[in-house]
Order: C-alpha cells, then structure tokens, then sequence
C-alpha cells in the first residue's frame, strides 16, 4: 500500500520482491502467506454489518489481488514464482496441493500462498501459520509495520519496551497483539517459532534470515 489510502504501490512492491529476491539466492526455501488489508478487511466489513462468511471471503479475494502483484514484482527481478490458492481459480493460479507446493520450493521457486485457508473466521496470521506446518517450515518471518513486539502499542505509548525474546504463553496471557491467539496456539503445539521484524526496512528480510539480532522471535 505504501503511503496510499488504498490499493498496491509497486515501487513498495518491488522492494519486497528484491529483499525476497536476496534470501532466495542465499538458497533459502521461500514461501510467503499474503495479506488483502490493502484492498479490503473482512473483520471490518462484517462488523459494520455484513455477513461475516461473506466478507471474509471478499477478504480471501483480495489476497489474490496482492498475491498476483507480488507475482509481477518477482519475476520482474527475474525471480521463478507460483501463486497457489485455497479457493480454486486455475485461470490465474494453481489449486493448493501441499505435495505440490513442497516441490516447487525445491526447484527454487518462490511459492505465494494466497486466499487464507479457504474458510471463512480463520485469519491470515492462522493461514499463515497453518501452511508453514503443512510445508514443514523451520520458521514464520512475520514481516508488519513494526519493528517487534512491545509491552504496548508503540505508536501510541512512548514508554512500550521491545522484548528480544517471549514466549507463546506470554503472548497468549499477555494478549499482545502479534497473531491471532488461534495462530499462537498452532504454532506453539508445534514447536514453530516466529519471527516479528519491521518489512519496511530495506534488507530487513536477509538481516533476520542471517541471524541477526533485530525483531522479537517467539518460541517455547
């Protein structure tokens, strides 16, 4: 979105693409869950009154529209990429078949997870964290508009400390606002940790891939 209203900037999406573009030379498997918050949010929607199923599934919709751009910005950078979708739309993407999409991460291509998990009430943070299990993920990079997790909201409380590190439970009874307490739950029964750093930060994606200290990682 960058500094738009709305919409896709592909200045800000070429930026993903190279920072993506260095980690898959490093020769690391990349997949990447996409978001729509940019073109529509379906929690939004239905608590002005729309039926909470359908928006969800407009919601699931625009993560298409995110995951085709991204798509564009890649292999622009000469970057291999599949889209693969929860909601069956063989004209512009493959169907998810976890077999499959395993295979093309080691081909070395990027593989775009887009459309949540096909089902409406599950969010893109549990999509996120659902396909890193069916792919057999070593961890969730949780790329936001932070630079790690807080004791409170940054951007409003000028006191809110970072931690370098927390636990699940701690996120969970703390009730910060990382994933979605569905996805922290996943994610801790199956040992995954996560990763929250700032992706607006030009090489912020390598410097985490790389072991660098920056970003809060949550793990057991």
């Amino acid at each position: 979105m960058g500094d738009q209203q709305f919409g896709v900037e592909p200045v800000v999406a070429a930026r993903i693409a190279h920072d993506v573009g260095e980690i898959q030379r490093l020769g690391v498997e990349t997949a990447i869950v996409i978001g729509g918050g940019n073109i529509f949010r379906g929690l939004a929607a239905s608590a002005r009154g729309m039926d909470r199923a359908t928006a969800d599934y407009m919601g699931m919709l625009a993560t298409v529209i995110n995951a085709l751009a991204l798509q564009d910005a890649l292999e622009q950078q000469n970057i291999i990429t599949r889209v693969v979708t929860a909601i069956e739309m063989r004209a512009v993407a493959e169907p998810f078949i976890r077999r499959r999409a395993i295979r093309h991460l080691e081909k070395g291509r990027v593989v775009i997870f887009a459309a949540g998990t096909g089902s409406p009430y599950f969010t893109t943070d549990t999509a996120a964290a659902l396909r890193a299990m069916e792919i057999r993920a070593d961890v969730i990079l949780k790329g936001t508009k932070v630079d790690g997790i807080y004791t409170a909201d940054p951007m409003i409380d000028p006191h809110a400390t970072k931690y370098a590190t927390i636990s699940y439970l701690q996120v969970l009874e703390r009730q910060l606002k990382v994933m979605d307490a569905t996805a922290i739950s996943l994610c801790m029964d199956n040992k995954l940790p996560i990763v929250v750093f700032d992706l607006r930060q030009p090489g912020s994606l390598k410097q985490v891939v790389m072991g660098e200290p920056i970003g809060t990682t949550v793990s057991a």
